[in-house]
């Protein structure tokens, strides 16, 4: 998988941090410079950290494992589960629900009810529906696929998770935390980076710097499904 260039780094923002006094002192390691009253992000520091995250994903998805994407911010949704969707990882981009993971029988029964649903609606030999009743069920399946339609085909708990913006999916942080599932994550200059496994230096807000860190991931998993089929042939 090629490497973003320091150039194309730039161009997609990914150095720009937040502002000073809104910084987390964790980050100082990842911080190269402060500029007009805003910390630039070490892109040095978010290749290193890009490339080991993006190895060990590789690796991850040779052996079989699942990666779960998770970005509910507004500028990452379309990026994430467009990446998450072309490689077959599940991913969460609208809401999470608290105990998604530590509650996970619970999610999986909603999933059940979906496919059930799903099912119902396709057979065209069902006539004891009326009208009503089919469009009660179309609006109920629309909205457990708008939260859980990105996870409908896993049938156990993810390996790992990737996290655009830790600040803003904590509940998917401490649940990951509890269970003790690895966490791969974009890092903004406001968050600690100490409470994930592998953080990345970045902008995390900027929908170019999501798109190229989420592409590069994503590539990264891809090439490990590619040698996981290849071995086995």
């Amino acid at each position: 998988m090629n490497i973003p260039t320091y150039n194309d780094m730039l161009d997609a923002g990914v150095h720009f941090g937040h502002m000073k006094r809104k910084w987390n002192p964790k980050m100082l390691p990842y911080i190269f410079q402060e500029r007009k009253g805003i910390h630039i992000i070490d892109l040095n520091r978010t290749t290193e950290c890009m490339v080991k995250a993006g190895e060990v994903m590789k690796q991850m998805a040779k052996g079989g494992k699942k990666i779960m994407f998770v970005a509910t911010k507004k500028q990452a949704k379309n990026i994430v589960s467009e990446e998450a969707l072309s490689i077959g990882m599940p991913f969460v981009t609208e809401r999470w629900l608290g105990g998604m993971m530590t509650n996970f029988s619970t999610i999986k029964r909603s999933i059940k009810k979906m496919n059930s649903i799903d099912k119902l609606l396709a057979d065209g030999n069902v006539t004891s529906i009326t009208k009503k009743e089919r469009l009660t069920l179309t609006r109920e399946r629309n909205k457990l696929e708008k939260v859980l339609g990105g996870i409908a085909n896993i049938n156990r708990l993810p390996q790992a998770l990737f996290v655009v913006d830790i600040h803003n999916e904590h509940i998917a942080i401490a649940e990951a935390k509890k269970l003790g599932i690895k966490i791969f994550a974009m890092v903004d200059t406001n968050s600690n980076p100490n409470i994930v496994d592998y953080p990345i230096p970045s902008n995390d807000d900027a929908s170019k710097s999501i798109k190229i860190i989420t592409q590069y991931l994503a590539g990264c998993i891809k090439e490990g499904l590619a040698e996981r089929k290849a071995n086995k042939q």
